[in-house]
């Protein structure tokens, strides 16, 4: 008798699994979806990127020109149109610095053992250890001198493209309250003016 209820008691438990794990599984709310969505690209973010230093010293390496009349003068504000991290895409900068070089987007294998980062943007011709005369060919392989991430400085990359244009640094809020000082860098073409 004894074994007979223990038996039932098994087979319901049972039924009640399976009939649980066939349930609707798209009872996610909205809200549930865009913090799994932000997750996943907070993962791959640090996946691609590793540990990035938004922040910065506002040193600048030796050689660096300044812009003479910038689109977007020291002091000034715009919005960024550039999405090179999460939670910049949008956010007004203010800017810090103007220079004209010539920016890199790279792709190199982090000095410290991380995975490849493909595409980066922006090393500037005065974080490259070169003698030649910017812009460098795509495809050039070049030393970066740079440490917006961990694993840069030293890592031998790959030029991608290249644009000569005016390069700024920047100050912005992320959602969370939190500022970024001194971000290295951001082109003419990623900012646009304040409405």
């Amino acid at each position: 008798m004894k074994q007979k209820k223990w038996a039932t008691t098994l087979g319901a438990m049972l039924l009640a699994t399976s009939l649980a794990a066939c349930g609707d599984t798209n009872d996610t709310t909205e809200e549930d979806q865009a913090i799994d969505v932000t997750e996943e690209q907070i993962a791959e973010q640090e996946d691609e990127h590793g540990a990035m230093d938004h922040s910065g010293s506002g040193e600048v390496p030796a050689g660096l020109e300044e812009a003479t009349d910038p689109t977007y003068p020291i002091d000034s504000t715009a919005v960024l149109t550039a999405d090179h991290m999460l939670e910049m895409e949008g956010a007004e900068a203010k800017i810090v610095g103007a220079y004209e070089t010539t920016a890199y987007a790279v792709t190199y294998t982090p000095t410290d053992g991380g995975e490849p980062v493909e595409d980066h943007k922006w090393v500037i011709h005065e974080e490259i250890d070169t003698s030649e005369p910017a812009p460098l060919a795509d495809g050039t392989e070049v030393m970066l001198q740079a440490d917006h991430m961990d694993g840069m400085d030293g890592a031998t990359a790959t030029i991608e493209s290249s644009e000569e244009t005016t390069v700024y640094m920047v100050n912005f809020m992320l959602q969370d309250g939190s500022e970024v000082t001194n971000h290295k860098w951001v082109t003419e073409s990623e900012l646009q003016p304040k409405e």
